[in-house]
């Protein structure tokens, strides 16, 4: 079991950091301010700190903050997640949906992720739980058995303490290479998105069929 410091104040970060707590990990999760959260963490028994102190616990650090903030706060923090895999949960999301599509900030041929490692040279970034709603995040239930998680980082070392906490979470994992390949995933945001706007049905999830 880990370490977990989970950044982020919203239900991206209240969602994993339960599922960190269920499974046993030693869990944290962050706010600016460090009270944010005050009943939430009496209520269910997660520690809140500031995000400083939350980054120094983590083993595993989470960046589950809104993706225009998120650059920021990695580059403040450079420093505490230096040496460490932090699961990047952020996509770069600019505004509310133009015909149910999803306005990124970034281009095609970069990603949120590629900005936040370099604002954090020596951390190791995971793309991971960027591409289903929240709802999803832990042991979900599909039909169609286990759901698949896309990944990418340049750390095989991070990746593989990425890849054995979403087998607890149970999900499947599809490795796309280093940090570029968060090129590709941050976009199936918008497309996972897309569907559930045109349709208002929000218990979808991406699956690899492989022969």
């Amino acid at each position: 079991m880990a370490k977990v410091g989970v950044l982020g104040s919203g239900d991206v970060g209240k969602v994993l950091a339960l599922g960190f707590k269920r499974h046993g990990h030693d869990v944290r999760i962050g706010s600016r301010e460090g009270t944010k959260l005050a009943a939430w963490s009496a209520e269910h028994g997660v520690a809140e700190g500031t995000f400083e102190a939350v980054a120094a616990h983590g083993e595993v650090v989470v960046v589950g903050v809104a993706g225009p903030a998120a650059e920021a706060l990695v580059r403040g923090l450079a420093g505490a997640l230096a040496g460490k895999a932090v699961i990047d949960a952020s996509n770069p999301i600019s505004g509310p949906p133009v015909k149910g599509i999803l306005p990124y900030f970034t281009g095609p041929n970069e990603s949120l992720m590629e900005r936040l490692q370099k604002a954090a040279p020596e951390a190791h970034f995971v793309k991971a739980f960027s591409s289903v709603g929240n709802a999803n995040f832990v042991n979900p239930s599909f039909a169609g058995g286990r759901p698949t998680m896309f990944i990418a980082g340049d750390s095989a070392e991070a990746k593989a303490q990425v890849t054995a906490i979403l087998d607890q979470f149970g999900w499947d994992q599809e490795d796309i290479g280093g940090v570029e390949g968060a090129r590709a995933i941050e976009p199936l945001c918008r497309l996972w998105c897309a569907s559930g706007f045109l349709h208002n049905q929000w218990t979808h999830a991406f699956k690899v069929l492989k022969r």
